[in-house]
């Protein structure tokens, strides 16, 4: 699929982001990133350090982009779509815990 695509919907751009996201260590670099949001941000909830939030960012779009720069040698689809590429984390996420995707 082209990068200059335009989707009507986050169903038709998943197969692309799956796409952006065949290396095996950039799709492990983005659950890392992923599972260190959800404890950060736990853990800033819990204890009441609400400045930590903004770790929030650095760390999910580090390992993120860490993974295409350095391993998938692409262009993150952040900078495209921003939001379908956030949603896509998250499905992609949801997708490895239940089986569908490969860790």
């Amino acid at each position: 699929m082209s990068d200059s695509k335009a989707f009507n919907s986050f169903a038709e751009f998943y197969p692309y982001y799956l796409e952006e996201h065949s290396d095996l260590t950039c799709r492990r670099l983005h659950y890392l990133g992923s599972f260190l949001v959800l404890v950060v941000a736990g853990y800033a909830l819990i204890t009441g350090r609400l400045a930590l939030l903004w770790l929030l960012p650095v760390i999910g779009y580090g390992f993120a982009w860490l993974g295409h720069f350095k391993f998938e040698k692409n262009r993150p689809a952040t900078f495209k779509y921003p939001l379908y590429s956030l949603m896509g984390d998250w499905v992609m996420l949801k997708d490895m815990l239940i089986g569908r995707i490969r860790f």
